[in-house]
């Protein structure tokens, strides 16, 4: 299974104060633990959610909002996307994660829709475009 596990922003990362040379360290060897037991398929850091805008729909009109957006308990500063066997394997891997903000943090784990969940909506036609893209993008990562 595969999960999206989203490291929350705090006032400092939405003020732009760089993590320090230690939090990187530790999170340099986390993230090559995570790599070496094939768990990591992607991550990094957010900018604060000044340097962002939002697209907001309504019916048909769509507007734009510029950050910096003012919940940052609803924001973001990171994320890895992880291969697991389970919710709890990338439960465990998320306590060895050091301190993302070094102080009260949190971490938040959600799994990705499988193809199977989409059940007979997802029809043999969707799969098949959906496998197509996704060997597109893989063959653009590999450019």
């Amino acid at each position: 299974m595969r999960v999206m596990v989203i490291v929350k922003a705090d006032e400092d990362s939405e003020a732009g104060v760089m993590p320090s040379e230690q939090l990187l360290t530790e999170m340099g060897a986390f993230n090559e633990e995570l790599v070496k037991a094939g768990v990591m398929l992607d991550g990094d850091g957010l900018k604060p959610s000044s340097a962002g805008a939002r697209a907001r729909f309504s019916g048909e009109k769509r507007t734009v909002i510029d950050g910096p957006f003012p919940e940052t308990k609803e924001l973001i500063a990171g994320y890895w996307i992880w291969q697991v066997d389970s919710l709890d394997e990338a439960i465990a891997w998320a306590k060895r994660c050091p301190n993302p903000m070094g102080v009260e943090s949190e971490l938040e784990i959600r799994p990705f829709f499988e193809a199977d969940d989409f059940g007979e909506a997802f029809t043999p036609e969707l799969r098949e475009q959906e496998d197509r893209l996704r060997a597109q993008l893989a063959a653009q990562q590999e450019a």
